[in-house]
């Protein structure tokens, strides 16, 4: 168990006011190989291919409103286009097997071959699939295979789920997952803590870090407007944090946040190896900000 000392020091900037060396390299490889999510909006296809490199990988979020058939649709035009996209399939819009047999063909036959495996927040479940867990179980018992499973991370917790059924699911789905994505967090140390604690439970995978973009309030406001009215709410609630950021002056951006997380990437003791950032779809900002970044790293 590490000491109350020891879980709360991220390594501060030294005195020069940027990162020694191995921290830079750190810092500049967990850019380059950043993660985008975006929303299967219908601006959504154009943005990426006119902003995104191909060598970012991406994760197109399920809206509750519209189902998966948006989100599956996109990420198979996506992968047409050369990218390395993966669906979220959230567990709770997933009707029965052979409905999941149906999306786990149109993946293969476009070539898709990751997934990021959710329970959703549909208030109620659509068939067989309560949880992520039993979703992935489903997957493996009927042979499909995937060659990247991302799974869902919580350091701040879940508003609905108590801590430690969380801690005990994940550690239930790590054997098959590859790697997990955190949900977004706004305090650095409580991401490190929470990090620090599942690797100690045993969970071996690789964190990416779920950020948010360079994105506006007004932006942030509209994409919560257009998720339909059930699920805005529940993300208005889930963002609460983001919003009140959002309405200081000036604004929020994620460069302090980032800064604090950095000194802790590629610890044995954290396996934080990525970041995950919440686009918003604000591609081109989003973009802007990252390479603006890798300039000024090695």
């Amino acid at each position: 168990m590490t000491s109350a000392r020891t879980a709360r020091e991220p390594a501060s900037r030294p005195a020069n006011g940027f990162f020694a060396r191995p921290a830079k390299a750190a810092l500049a490889d967990a850019l380059r190989n950043a993660s985008y999510e975006i929303l299967p909006f219908r601006s959504a296809e154009e943005k990426v291919l006119a902003h995104v490199p191909q060598d970012v990988a991406l994760t197109v979020t399920t809206t509750e409103a519209k189902g998966l058939g948006p989100t599956v649709d996109l990420a198979v035009r996506l992968s047409e286009h050369g990218y390395r996209a993966a669906p979220h399939i959230a567990a709770r819009l997933v009707r029965d097997r052979a409905h999941l047999a149906d999306i786990v063909s149109r993946l293969r036959e476009s070539g898709v071959d990751r997934l990021f495996v959710i329970a959703g927040d549909a208030p109620e479940p659509a068939g067989a699939f309560p949880d992520a867990l039993s979703l992935i179980e489903a997957l493996r018992t009927g042979g499909h295979s995937f060659a990247s499973i991302g799974i869902g991370g919580y350091p701040e917790g879940h508003g609905s789920i108590r801590d430690e059924l969380i801690e005990k699911a994940l550690r239930a789905k790590a054997p098959h997952a590859s790697h997990v994505i955190t949900q977004l967090c706004f305090d650095a140390d409580t991401t490190i803590r929470w990090a620090r604690t599942v690797r100690a439970a045993g969970v071996e995978l690789p964190v990416r870090i779920g950020i948010p973009g360079a994105i506006s309030r007004q932006k942030l406001i509209r994409v919560s407007a257009g998720l339909g009215l059930g699920q805005s709410a529940r993300f208005l609630r889930k963002q609460q944090n983001m919003l009140w950021r959002f309405f200081l002056p000036g604004g929020y951006s994620p460069n302090k946040l980032i800064e604090r997380l950095t000194p802790a990437f590629g610890r044995p003791d954290t396996r934080l190896h990525g970041f995950h950032v919440f686009t918003f779809n604000d591609l081109d900002s989003t973009e802007a900000w990252r390479q603006a970044w890798l300039a000024r790293l090695p």
